[in-house]
């Protein structure tokens, strides 16, 4: 089940996809320099929500579909309540305490602490932009 889902959103992504309209858009790079992984997010923001995130780049499966379904996951969601979402996904990746009941469809990522060299990969996205949030939230 979990194989399917991470491979649907490879395959299906979510978003994926260079915004119109670019200069709507907050744009920040997430690359891996130990693989091909480089991922250009865009984010646009209504106020302190997430209006919409897109993304496109070159990346291996764990690191397109952790994207695409944070993307779909933190659209709609205000800066502190993606930033909420971000830590308990990040504490799930270390084998720390998280709520599943927020992450929903991310929890498929749950075994990656298992495969120490798949992590970045599943984090690639997430960090960049839980630190272009935290940089955000300033403004509010």
């Amino acid at each position: 089940m979990k194989r399917s889902i991470i491979l649907d959103h490879y395959q299906n992504s979510y978003h994926r996809q260079r915004p119109d309209g670019e200069d709507e858009y907050i744009k920040l790079n997430s690359r891996n320099v130990s693989c091909i992984d480089n991922i250009d997010l865009y984010i646009k923001l209504d106020g302190d929500k997430i209006k919409e995130i897109c993304f496109e780049g070159e990346a291996c499966v764990i690191s397109i579909s952790s994207t695409s379904i944070m993307s779909q996951l933190l659209e709609g969601k205000t800066i502190d309540e993606a930033l909420e979402i971000i830590s308990n996904y990040e504490a799930m990746i270390e084998e720390k305490d998280y709520d599943e009941d927020i992450l929903e469809e991310a929890c498929v990522f749950d075994d990656v602490a298992k495969q120490p060299s798949r992590k970045k990969c599943a984090t690639l996205s997430w960090h960049g932009l839980y630190h272009k949030l935290l940089e955000l939230k300033k403004d509010f």
